[in-house]
């Protein structure tokens, strides 16, 4: 099951903006205090090995056991439901656990509310809205991932057609149709993506049916941004590339798999968490947001299938962006319909980011 930001995403995006996503009312004047032996709890929204969002997640708490060897418990399907988090919260604050990860958009308010209740108690959130001196939410800057992926696509696609299947027409998934489709003209300046919105984060029925009229459209490289398995196996089975995203989707095409966007929420709850402990911990007024830099998310390994001089590049645009001297929306940015999203000589800003409401040129269609 795919849960990245949950269905309550969509009414989030439409009136999304950077001063809105990741707000908070922190004023941080020194670091975050502990009050006793740190104790974890992982609370997610539905089942923690779900093959997509939450298994990152989950990946990442086994990494934060192993490492810092701190006791950890694990709560699943607690609903996106402000009482039942709660409930599910006192439980654990009742048991001694001062330090809680939650991992979905919705939850947002509650932990929030949460925040406040238990000052003491240190919280993170996956993808969520809220921040305070106790509360960190956090995200990741997936686009910069996608941008690579797409220079591999369009490296390896043997026409100029590709089709990237995605959930809501919201800024998270946005940003990732736009730098896939910026990076796939890196390799092939007449590469076009066409983009079919499911309009559900789990639907295998519908993604795959999605990813067969792509096929059948003449892409050769299939990119799901969703995570069941549908829309490998037709891929496989019209024997093109695909890519995966959230985790390494490669068990799902053994042939085909070109790479995969993953997370690695560990470098970010690892030293979270380590300084939570050490009372070093200052959460960010505006939430993290870190990206490739982090080790937060990247592409898996790429295959043979991909030429060594596209492999140079994607690793050259690599290092610029880790370098901070190349973005994947580095000016000119325009839409789908020519319009100047923004000048040449300019980057997108965060806030530009969270707003982006819109897909670039390259990109085909964008209905369901």
């Amino acid at each position: 099951m795919r849960n990245p930001i949950t269905l309550s995403t969509l009414s989030l995006a439409v009136s999304l903006t950077a001063s809105s996503v990741l707000m908070a009312n922190v004023a941080q004047a020194k670091p975050f205090q502990l009050e006793g032996e740190p104790k974890i709890a992982f609370i997610y929204g539905a089942t923690a090995r779900d093959g997509g969002w939450n298994e990152a997640i989950d990946n990442a708490r086994q990494i934060v056991a192993d490492e810092l060897g701190y006791p950890i418990a694990v709560a699943e399907s607690i609903p996106e439901d402000a009482s039942a988090l709660k409930n599910a919260i006192d439980l654990y604050v009742q048991r001694g656990f001062n330090i809680i990860v939650g991992t979905t958009y919705g939850y947002s308010d509650g932990i929030a509310q949460a925040a406040e209740k238990y000052p003491n108690v240190a919280f993170v959130n996956a993808s969520g809205t809220t921040n305070a001196d106790n509360l960190e939410s956090f995200y990741a800057r997936t686009y910069e991932a996608w941008y690579l992926a797409g220079i591999a696509a369009g490296g390896v696609a043997e026409g100029d057609k590709l089709g990237m299947l995605a959930g809501f027409p919201v800024s998270v998934v946005n940003w990732d149709i736009n730098s896939f489709a910026r990076g796939a003209q890196v390799s092939n300046p007449d590469a076009s993506v066409s983009v079919l919105y499911t309009n559900s984060w789990w639907d295998p029925v519908k993604e795959g049916q999605a990813a067969k009229s792509l096929l059948e459209q003449g892409a050769d490289v299939i990119a799901n941004n969703l995570s069941s398995a549908a829309p490998f196996t037709e891929a496989e089975k019209a024997d093109k590339y695909s890519v995966g995203f959230q985790l390494d989707m490669s068990a799902n095409a053994p042939k085909g798999h070109l790479t995969s966007v993953a997370f690695h929420w560990d470098k970010y709850l690892v030293p979270t968490i380590k300084a939570i402990a050490e009372g070093t911990w200052e959460p960010s007024e505006y939430g993290a947001f870190p990206g490739l830099a982090e080790g937060v998310v990247d592409i898996t390994p790429l295959p043979d299938s991909v030429p060594e001089a596209v492999k140079q590049t994607i690793a050259e645009k690599r290092a610029a962006i880790i370098a901070g001297e190349l973005t994947p929306f580095d000016g000119p940015v325009l839409a789908q319909d020519g319009t100047e999203k923004l000048p040449v000589g300019e980057s997108l800003s965060d806030e530009q980011l969270w707003a982006m409401d819109y897909l670039v040129q390259g990109t085909v269609g964008g209905g369901q």
